[in-house]
């Protein structure tokens, strides 16, 4: 059977052809269709049906006909690439952009474009500051200074030369650049806020933004500097200044290079800036709602999973599911609570997938588990609540409005306020910190009991030929000085402030180091849970031949795919970190995931939807002896 081998996106693909007759078309459907399949969104496609694209050799690339058999125009395991139109666009209206769609644009999944909508209200709003530059009336940012020179009066022939020096001299961050996907991010949100039509920018130049993120031509951004009010000041005035075609600039094209060639190099001219535009592209939170959309999603992503690998710790330990009745959940009925319970019963309960390691307990003498297991509900629940907190405050921030002044075509006036103080993102971020990082430190704790003999029944460290091997022993001192270092990082950095501006903006968010730390503490998360999935996936190899639920044997079999059982001493961290990738990419949840939705299915029937009413009558399942596990006596 011939083999081809297609590039897609960054990756490579292994594509089998079965028959004789299949084209060159049919070759790149496949290859989509299969990078489709690995992808938890589809890879930001529909189908594989909807995207244009060509198909060449990677080697003289040359371009392949569509209509071409494959036998006829490929040798055997030959090296081919897909291209085109690989990427959707998204369309930008400034009210209604998801935290998911932003972390997708960051990823490059799609281009921008405008809505209709959005060109006319952008258009009506920047004949407000013509008028007003053209009427020479006197308005803050337009025909004035910035901060303590909001009193200075600029004459019309120096107005352009205002936006300009207030960019340059506004560029004063310092430290790391943002990667490419975080850049992304902040060009893509700002070009959200600016399509709601309140900025005063033109549609030329926000088009001119608009192709710059398109080709993907990001300005280098300092990660420091911004104390979060009169908002993101110096980070996006970084951004501002590449797309003046000043300071440095990266493209996959041409890599770091000055600003200006980088955007020659894809057709670009640098723009020109108008009256208001400079204030326009740097005033607002987007630099601390942009890393935030980003820990959100994480955040979301490794709370779902953290479950799981409790799950599987608790099978390890030989616990009981009696905890996770519904009855106990309906009568404290926090929706994260009552939802992670439900996760776990899906995992667990006898009746569905039948465990033989917890039948080997079934008659033991122990009354209940520790915190560490029994507990999980309330704790891990609390977390899941705290995301949907953060989540609704960054979704309402990253549609808002947060220039000053903001323009209001209506109105045709312009109106000073505040709407850039990062107060409310960089509150919510401090709080999400201190939420997420407690699945790192209840999963420390696990991870103990599971290297601890006299608390696992299991051989110390989980390894054999303990003191010629060490086992798990480090991995604990990794996760616990992860979860020291997180006790530090959660001390809200939003109660702080320092006058600045001549004590013009003498309050301030300090929103910039809550997003950054924020996400600190989540990579710390998952670090900590991936080496909880490790040792528990190695205390299963003591309990074998017994076999776990079909769900979590198939956990198993994820991290036995790319971490092989530990039976004498080896270089540990690359396992960690191919277990930290499972956790990122999601893996495990996508493994996991179809049981617990049958498991809803079945137990929630589709005339009886899920309300507030209903989780606080603790019905998510058909009746109240759906949640109770049978596997164990009662008094477990």
């Amino acid at each position: 059977m011939p083999r081809y081998t297609v590039h897609v996106r960054g990756e490579w693909l292994a594509v089998p052809c079965l028959n004789s007759t299949s084209t060159i078309g049919w070759l790149g459907k496949e290859a989509l269709r299969r990078y489709m399949k690995n992808k938890p969104d589809n890879g930001g496609f529909a189908s594989a049906e909807e995207v244009k694209f060509y198909i060449r050799r990677c080697k003289g690339l040359g371009l392949l006909d569509l209509d071409d058999k494959v036998e006829d125009a490929l040798e055997d395991n030959e090296f081919v690439e897909v291209g085109g139109s690989l990427v959707q666009y998204i369309s930008l209206d400034g009210n209604s952009l998801t935290t998911e769609d932003l972390v997708n644009l960051g990823k490059g999944l799609y281009k921008i474009k405008l809505t209709p909508e959005a060109e006319t209200k952008v258009k009506q709003s920047r004949e407000v500051i013509e008028r007003i530059v053209k009427e020479k009336t006197v308005v803050y940012g337009i025909t004035t200074g910035f901060g303590k020179f909001a009193r200075t009066v600029i004459p019309n022939s120096k107005l352009t030369e205002l936006q300009v020096n207030l960019v340059r001299s506004h560029s004063a961050g310092v430290g790391k650049p943002l990667t490419p996907e975080r850049s992304r991010m902040l060009l893509a949100l700002r070009i959200n806020v600016l399509a709601k039509g309140y900025s005063g920018i033109s549609l030329e130049t926000l088009q001119q933004v608009i192709d710059a993120f398109n080709a993907s031509c990001l300005p280098y951004i300092p990660e420091k500097g911004t104390v979060g009010a009169s908002g993101d000041l110096a980070p996006l005035s970084h951004l501002a200044l590449g797309l003046i075609g000043e300071g440095k600039m990266w493209s996959p094209k041409s890599g770091w290079a000055d600003a200006k060639y980088v955007l020659e190099a894809h057709g670009l001219r640098p723009i020109a800036l108008k009256p208001k535009e400079g204030l326009a592209l740097i005033n607002g939170t987007q630099m601390i709602t942009s890393l935030g959309c980003e820990a959100v999603e994480r955040a979301s992503a490794i709370a779902r999973q953290a479950d799981i690998i409790a799950a599987l710790t608790l099978e390890v330990l030989k616990g009981t599911t009696r905890a996770f009745d519904t009855d106990i959940h309906a009568v404290r009925p926090h929706r994260g609570q009552v939802e992670v319970a439900f996760r776990f019963r899906s995992l667990l309960d006898s009746d569905h997938h039948p465990s033989e390691i917890a039948e080997s307990h079934r008659f033991c003498d122990r009354v209940q588990d520790a915190y560490t297991m029994r507990c999980c509900p309330q704790v891990h629940g609390v977390v899941n609540d705290t995301i949907a907190f953060v989540k609704d405050i960054m979704t309402t921030e990253i549609n808002s409005a947060t220039d000053n002044p903001m323009v209001f075509a209506e109105r045709a006036e312009t109106i000073s306020g505040g709407n850039f103080h990062g107060e409310y993102p960089a509150k919510a971020l401090d709080y999400l910190a201190i939420g997420v990082h407690e699945l790192a430190a209840i999963s420390e704790r696990r991870i103990e009991r599971l290297c601890n003999p006299s608390l696992s029944e299991l051989p110390a460290f989980l390894v054999t030929e303990g003191g010629l091997n060490s086992g798990f022993m480090i991995a604990h001192c990794t996760a616990a000085a992860l979860v020291s270092e997180n006790k530090a990082l959660c001390h809200p950095s939003s109660v702080d402030s320092l006058s600045t501006s001549a004590a013009t903006e003498d309050h301030v968010s300090m929103g910039g180091w809550s997003a950054r730390k924020a996400l600190r503490v989540i990579e710390h998360v998952e670090q900590v849970l991936a080496i909880e999935l490790l040792a528990a996936c190695q205390g299963i190899e003591f309990l074998r031949p017994l076999r776990t639920t079909t769900p979590l044997e198939k956990v198993y079999d994820l991290v036995r795919s790319v971490v092989r059982p530990w039976m004498k001493d080896r270089f540990m961290a690359p396992d960690i970190e191919a277990a930290h990738r499972l956790l990122v990419e999601q893996k495990v949840w996508e493994v996991a995931r179809p049981y617990i939705e049958k498991y809803r299915r079945e137990h929630i029937p589709e005339s009886r939807p899920i309300s507030p009413t209903a989780f606080s009558l603790g019905l998510m399942d058909i009746n109240s002896d759906a949640g109770h596990d049978h596997r164990q006596q009662d008094n477990l």
